[in-house]
């Protein structure tokens, strides 16, 4: 639990941890793979449990869902406030959306493909989060084109950052020879051309 934050009470805890374990399952199994009896052995529970707390499996994607990725977001503005510069700014949005997936245990940009099981109005949900998560990125994108430092700033720039972002869990280890740090910077050296600039701290 991080320093200073309030105990969950135990419905919302055990929510939360319900929370976490299907998002962790439906990447590593796929939804239709995953059962509700999975999620609630992953989290010591009863295989009907689950439904205490959602009505079914579908709810259960959606809050997953949507839950990260405002937690997500949270993280996010609080990685990058107040940081005028947008290629500061840059490096310390791909830090933090690489730390969401890797540190986190947030899989919600992972687990956009499952949307397919949902209705359309919870898609619809969903794709709106995404685009609040998605705001800020293509806003620095448009900064830094403007400045020159990076030659297009066109919506597929974003979503192929993202996809690089977002297949990092497939390959990263934390045990291997790339730290996050410098993984984010990789990253950024990749999308931007040219090596970081060594001035810019964090």
């Amino acid at each position: 639990m991080a320093r200073g934050r309030k105990p969950l009470p135990p419905d919302a805890s055990r929510r939360s941890d319900l929370l976490r374990a299907a998002a962790r399952l439906f990447v590593e199994k796929g939804f239709d793979a995953t059962t509700t009896r999975d999620i609630a052995e992953a989290v010591g529970m009863r295989a009907g449990s689950p439904f205490y707390h959602f009505r079914s499996k579908q709810e259960l994607l959606k809050a997953a869902m949507i839950g990260g990725l405002e937690a997500g977001a949270e993280r996010l503005r609080a990685a990058c406030a107040d940081i005028a510069d947008p290629e500061a700014r840059l490096r310390a949005m791909v830090r933090a959306h690489l730390g969401n997936l890797l540190e986190n245990e947030c899989p919600a940009p992972m687990l956009l493909g499952e949307t397919r099981a949902l209705e359309a109005a919870d898609r619809a949900e969903i794709a709106a989060a995404f685009d609040r998560y998605q705001h800020p990125w293509q806003t620095t994108l448009d900064a830094l084109a403007a400045s020159g430092k990076l030659a297009s700033s066109a919506p597929p720039v974003r979503l192929l950052l993202f996809g690089m972002l977002n297949w990092t869990p497939q390959w990263y280890r934390s045990d291997g020879p790339l730290t996050l740090d410098q993984l984010a910077a990789a990253c950024v050296e990749l999308l931007l051309g040219q090596p970081p600039d060594r001035s810019v701290s964090g």
